[in-house]
């Protein structure tokens, strides 16, 4: 059984400890009744170690997490995924000026290569069912032994919707060509228990963890690992470089507690895989249900039930049941480890009244699919020209200053330097939520 070594001292310590040193709120008055975990959140004192030189209870703690997770070392963030892909891009920035990218890759992956001065090389699978899919792996290791200035290749895995990537293929292509194989993990920390199947941590030189998505941790609670000695140093250099100086300590006592739960208690995942299995089974005939690679992302398909994906949101939301994202096609329902088959039958009682409403049939409306792009310019290139906004209808042809694309689930449609097409004004028009845009008008380099 591993100990909760973090909480343990914060919580031993935070008893008789006099507040002369931040926070402001000094764990007094009305805020400590409101906030009971403020007795937690301390600083860097004698006894609570320091995140970013540890020595003590907090590096004990790494080592720790990085046995469980199978990591050579593990470094706690309390900035979520993101601190944790701007120093895996920092550790690639060493290699070469350029690196593979998915379309479907999270905004801090855009804004790292833009930091590091990285060229992303953007790979886009085909859309199955409204649903991207990877890309192939022949498109991958061609364009790594054309350019030896592709510094390797970073995937999200899993995405979205559930889909892990080919690991133990892109681990052997990559380590064939001796490039970097790193892994936006952020929704998989799960993945490092029970059968370990699509886990990056078999496979990747590097990977972050977002704990606080999928274990029993705090948000913005996460963890970056490396695998790969050669890259360690630079790892080491580039998250704490942007990692916060002011890392909470409740947040990070939560991280380790979330890791050792579920080792601590090896059961746990199993029995939640089960009830999800359970309830996937007891849908046939009334849900269409779909579960992709990864057990902890539940898909609600509304367009074979001809109903309208944002109304029976709404319906839901009025009952007190939220989900993860609802992308005009599916509810993405978000599981963890913690989810239980009374919970989830719950949810059923919620969707079948909704999905039988008569009012509803025929309300459905297909999205767009989610155009590939033309790419003249590097990614770079644009992102340093004179830019300009333009209504969406003007911007047909026109160079992309900055990405913009579909929120949820932040899938970028046009990335800075592709050129703007008629099915991407289309798919950023027909959406409810964009990013990247401003009163309707989207960015563009100026002529």
């Amino acid at each position: 059984m591993y100990d909760y070594l973090i909480y343990s001292r914060l919580k031993k310590a935070g008893v008789a400890q006099k507040t002369f040193h931040i926070p402001g709120h000094k764990d007094r008055g009305e805020f400590k009744k409101l906030f009971p975990v403020s007795a937690l959140d301390v600083t860097e004192l004698p006894y609570s170690d320091n995140l970013h030189n540890p020595d003590e209870v907090i590096a004990a703690a790494q080592r720790d997490i990085a046995e469980i997770l199978g990591a050579g070392a593990s470094f706690i963030t309390t900035d979520g995924s993101s601190s944790g892909v701007y120093a895996m891009l920092y550790a690639a920035a060493q290699r070469g000026n350029k690196i593979i990218v998915l379309r479907n890759s999270h905004q801090s992956v855009w804004t790292g290569c833009r930091l590091l001065g990285l060229e992303p090389l953007i790979v886009q699978g085909e859309e199955v069912e409204g649903i991207l899919t990877f890309p192939d792996l022949g498109v991958i290791e061609g364009l790594i032994a054309a350019d030896t200035k592709i510094a390797g290749v970073l995937v999200t895995s899993p995405d979205y919707y559930g889909n892990i990537a080919p690991l133990e293929q892109l681990s052997a292509i990559t380590k064939n060509y001796n490039r970097l194989l790193l892994v936006d993990e952020a929704h998989g920390a799960h993945l490092a228990f029970g059968d370990k199947k699509g886990y990056a941590g078999l496979y990747a030189d590097a990977w972050v963890d977002g704990a606080h998505k999928t274990l029993p941790t705090l948000t913005q609670g996460a963890i970056l690992n490396v695998n790969n000695s050669e890259i360690y140093s630079f790892i080491e250099e580039g998250i704490n470089m942007f990692r916060t100086t002011s890392p909470s300590y409740p947040i990070m006592a939560s991280v380790e507690y979330g890791v050792k739960y579920l080792a601590n208690n090896p059961a746990k995942v199993q029995t939640a895989r089960l009830a999800v299995e359970t309830f996937v089974k007891e849908c046939e005939g009334n849900l269409p249900v779909v579960v992709k690679d990864d057990w902890t992302k539940l898909l609600i398909d509304f367009k074979p039930l001809g109903i309208s994906a944002e109304t029976a949101l709404n319906l839901l939301e009025k009952k007190g049941t939220y989900a993860e994202l609802c992308d005009g096609r599916y509810i993405l329902f978000y599981l963890s480890p913690m989810v239980d088959l009374n919970e989830l039958r719950d949810l059923k009682k919620k969707l079948i009244p909704i999905t039988e409403n008569k009012k509803l049939a025929g309300t459905f409306k297909d999205k767009p699919a989610i155009p590939s792009a033309d790419r003249s310019y590097s990614f770079l290139y644009a992102l340093k020209k004179p830019c300009e906004l333009v209504d969406l209808e003007d911007a047909v042809g026109r160079m992309c200053a900055k990405n913009a694309g579909v929120n949820p689930p932040c899938i970028p449609v046009i990335v800075a330097g592709e050129m703007i097409s008629v099915a991407a004004v289309k798919t950023l028009m027909a959406a409810k939520h964009t990013f990247g845009m401003h009163e309707g008008k989207v960015f563009v380099v100026k002529k």
